[in-house]
């Protein structure tokens, strides 16, 4: 520890910290710095103090093994698991292989089950989770634990993970406290070096602070080769790596120990089990005489029944050190040993050295296992093995493309572009080979590069055209949504010359209304609404199709249509295990329209959450604009500038138009909050060019109203009044009933005083427009101000009253001060009543809490129902009734009653 007094003092103190809430700390540094031993060193305090302390750690060939770490971390407990809600219990059962799994888990709940272990053993005690070598954790198992680190409520759980320098930690990278482990200083260097059993002197001690640049582990190693095996003249020679340098150490070191011992070290790092119970992995029983002399050797350290390499570095040594016979017996003696499939499965392939059908199988099966769990890394691997072990060339090919099409789900474009290079050397079928090349384009339309990936999907869209024409469509399925993201008006014209070559039939249908409404929605798919109400039906036990028609009816504006059927499609996919990694924002659109704003942001929490887990910028840019727009409604002014700004820095501006005019909408509404009209009316008005064409050829147009309303405020008439009638010629009558509400509501705000009410009227005639409860409350509190003002107070206190109600319902708390300010003017004193929007400003967590507390229900109750304990029930409601206005449960029913009432 010389030389890291800095980073246990903040360890310590975070541990301190999180004896009374949660703390997540991540140590970076290259390896050898030392980050193990201050993990060591946080479980020894944690133990000292009366602590709890569960702890996981990667290693390569588990890195495909779905919840191999989270079994590490949670053997220890699972007799605890018993004590989780049944839902949760079975859950974590699944994923960790205690049980078959019946259907695919909930990724949510198999996270809210490791929330509820946590807290429940925090109960009794402070609680470390300790993560080490997180580089090499599996993806299945870093989700979950990401999840539960933005969640951990305030419970006294600390977290601390351990990774590599520069290596990606998905869901954990961001938003939390990073710990730099750098070398240590010259000064720090020689104090290790002294205190080592002999110390080395003169050339040899300048060589060994020279190779081991500070590195401790290297200090450490060299200088004790140097003692046991003296170098000769100038000291350790050589220009090799300081990795490498050590592994020959280690190799040196295993080669002179007994062959019984030798013989089990490589059975535990070909096993590759770290700090697990060894029988639990099936590594062959060993006795203590076998183990001892590499424990005296310093190798590998044993507690109990827990076995660990002292470093990563060891076991690559002992592995590589043997031949590949030795290594080969090694695998196949784990595999007869093994009781899991998949790791027989696994063992079997690193034994083989011939292509091998039966092996391949069975790795085919591993991969349908991993995604049952929902471990897409791990069945990509599995696919990708099985491929190369198949003995059969038209078999490889099948299995790289699915292994690509699963790749997507990963988020790393790399290796999807790999197989499908793999893919087309394997075969000449254009079938396969377009599929694995749509992969790869679908994954970049989830990345900034948009028109790259346009170019791809066209590109294959005519290699289709001759080739596999039920491709066609499935190439312009997914340029319609770059289209869509870019704004880009040339490749409407592309997709619109490529949609002849696609079959049409009646399979087809939601593919072909899917391309024409996403790309160009005020023009050809302007005639899809009609037939939308058959298509759904048709779809009604297919929630793929059902997603893509719920999209379909958002785009073209029918909001309750496209909410309903987003319900019914979700409601589908629960029955078939979780959905698939977000439905879009398009769902989380259409339930803001409609009022259900804490469904949208929850909607963007698990975008976000997923886009940040596989690196897919773009996709959380989406969720960021969707809740910074959430915000600026709810008057939470700098949480929406800041998730505004958030999705302006993840895209390209060019690229993603959609996102840019979203954001600086978010940015509009927050300044309009705030009575900033001249600031927002510079965001609304870049949401077109200066020639007055639309930025975007369908948010843009969603402005339109708050535009007038912020030129209107600060004199700038003329100019929006022309934009606004060029909008009008331009979508001509592809116009649906919203925007064209959306445009008279402008005009009556920018019309002569006696011209404004037939626009207010027209704005207000469609009864559709009742699904967007928002926007035409805000119609209703321009009338009724406008009415106010031409002395109509009694016209216009029903319109005022009405846009209040709303308003206080959503929790729209600058819009619910003005219609108040406007209906006292009116006479009508509209203060008091229950917290406005108090209930809307809850997390959706805590609404879910709140409602079922006014149901009547317990603490325990409800704990039940939402996978919580009842102290974190019971936590959340002491911590809300202030806000809520209320001091006793039986208050809340007229909370909710006030919440939910149906505007006038």
């Amino acid at each position: 520890m010389a030389g890291r007094e800095t980073e246990t003092a903040e360890i310590t103190r975070r541990l301190t910290a999180g004896r009374s809430h949660s703390e997540v700390l991540i140590l970076t540094g290259d390896p050898g710095t030392g980050k193990s031993t201050l993990l060591d060193f946080a479980a020894d305090h944690t133990r000292r103090e009366g602590g709890q302390v569960l702890r996981a750690a990667g290693t390569p060939s588990e890195t495909h093994l779905d919840f191999a770490a989270l079994h590490q971390m949670l053997h220890p407990v699972l007799g605890e698991l018993d004590n989780l809600p049944p839902r949760q219990r079975a859950a974590l059962r699944t994923v960790l292989r205690l049980d078959e799994p019946t259907r695919p888990p909930d990724g949510m709940l198999t996270g809210s089950a490791l929330i509820t272990l946590a807290t429940n053993l925090a109960r009794h005690a402070p609680l470390l989770l300790i993560i080490d070598d997180a580089q090499w954790i599996d993806r299945a198992s870093l989700d979950v634990i990401s999840f539960t680190a933005r969640r951990m409520n305030g419970q006294p759980i600390t977290l601390l993970a351990g990774v590599r320098a520069a290596a990606a930690l998905p869901g954990l990278d961001e938003g939390h406290r990073h710990l730099q482990i750098g070398p240590l200083n010259g000064e720090a260097a020689n104090r290790l070096l002294d205190r080592q059993p002999a110390p080395p002197t003169g050339r040899t001690r300048t060589r060994i602070l020279q190779e081991a640049a500070g590195n401790p582990l290297a200090l450490i190693e060299l200088t004790r080769a140097a003692a046991t095996r003296p170098p000769a003249g100038s000291g350790i020679e050589g220009p090799l790596p300081i990795t490498d340098r050590l592994e020959q150490i280690y190799a040196e070191q295993a080669r002179s120990l007994p062959e019984a011992t030798r013989r089990t070290l490589l059975l535990l790092a070909a096993a590759d089990t770290t700090d697990v119970p060894a029988a639990a992995h099936g590594l062959p029983e060993a006795d203590d005489t076998a183990w001892a002399p590499a424990e005296q050797a310093r190798l590998l350290r044993q507690d109990g029944p827990r076995i660990t390499f002292r470093h990563p570095l060891i076991r690559s040594a002992v592995y590589h050190a043997a031949s590949l016979e030795e290594r080969r017996q090694a695998h196949l003696t784990l595999a007869r040993h093994s009781q899991e499939p998949d790791r027989r499965a696994w063992h079997l392939a690193a034994a083989t050295t011939r292509p091998d059908e039966t092996i391949s199988a069975a790795l085919r099966q591993t991969a349908d296992r991993a995604r049952r769990r929902g471990g897409h890394a791990a069945a990509t691997a599995a696919l990708q093995r099985a491929a190369e072990l198949n003995p059969h060339r038209a078999h490889q090919a099948r299995l790289l493309t699915e292994a690509a099409a699963t790749a997507v789900y990963t988020g790393q474009l790399g290796w999807v572009e790999h197989l499908a290079a793999q893919v087309r050397r394997h075969s000449d079928d254009p079938a396969l080979t377009n599929r694995a090349s749509l992969a790869t384009a679908q994954l970049m339309t989830l990345r900034r590069h948009h028109t790259a990936a346009f170019a791809q999907l066209t590109r294959l869209a005519r290699e289709a055209a001759a080739t596999c024409p039920p491709r066609v469509l499935d190439a312009l399925a997914a340029a319609a949504i770059v289209r869509y993201y870019s704004g880009e008006q040339t490749q409407l014209h592309q997709i619109h010359d490529l949609l002849p070559a696609a079959p049409d039939s009646t399979t087809e249908g939601t593919l072909h209304a899917w391309v024409r409404a996403i790309s160009d929605p005020s023009g050809t798919g302007a005639s899809i609404t009609p037939a939308l109400p058959a298509l759904i039906a048709e779809a009604a036990d297919d929630p793929a199709r059902l997603t893509a028609l719920a999209a379909i009816a958002w785009i073209l504006d029918h909001t309750a249509l496209a909410t309903s059927t987003f319900d019914q499609a979700h409601d589908r996919w629960q029955t078939r295990g979780s959905l698939p990694d977000g439905l879009g924002c398009a769902v989380g659109w259409a339930y803001l329209e409609q009022g259900r704003w804490t469904e949208a942001r929850a909607v963007a929490a698990e975008i976000t959450a997923m886009a940040q887990a596989t690196g897919l910028d773009h996709a959380e840019a989406c969720a960021q604009a969707l809740d910074a727009t959430t915000h600026a409604l709810l008057g939470d002014t700098t949480e929406a500038r800041h998730r505004a700004q958030r999705a302006l820095t993840l895209i390209d501006p060019l690229q993603s138009r959609s996102i840019t005019v979203a954001a600086h909408r978010a940015l509009g509404l927050a300044a309009a909050a705030e009575g900033d009209h001249d600031t927002a009316y510079t965001h609304f008005r870049s949401a077109f060019t200066g020639d007055g064409d639309p930025v975007h050829y369908h948010v843009s147009y969603t402005v339109l109203a708050e535009l007038a309303a912020s030129a209107a405020r600060r004199g700038h008439h003329k100019a929006a009044t022309g934009l606004l009638e060029r909008s009008a010629q331009h979508l001509g009558t592809g116009a649906s009933a919203r925007i064209t509400a959306l445009l008279d509501r402008g005009r009556a705000l920018l019309a002569a005083p006696g011209h404004a009410e037939p626009y207010f009227q027209a704005a207000l005639a469609d009864e559709t427009g009742e699904q967007r409860p928002f926007e035409r409350a805000q119609t209703r509190l321009d009338y009724g101000e406008w009415l106010r003002r031409q002395r109509r107070i009694t016209e216009a206190r029903p319109l005022l009253t009405s846009a209040l109600d709303t308003f206080q319902r959503l929790g729209a708390r600058p819009w619910a001060t003005r219609a108040q300010a406007e209906l006292r003017a009116a006479g009508i004193d509209a203060a008091g009543g229950a917290a406005p929007g108090g209930l809307t400003e809850l997390s959706p967590q805590q609404q879910q809490i709140v409602r079922l507390a006014a149901l009547g229900l317990t603490n325990r109750e409800i704990g039940e129902r939402l996978y919580l304990s009842p102290r974190t029930v019971g936590s959340h409601l002491y911590r809300v009734f202030p806000k809520l206005g209320v001091t006793a449960r039986s208050q809340l029913r007229d909370v909710i009653e006030h919440h939910d009432r149906v505007p006038i």
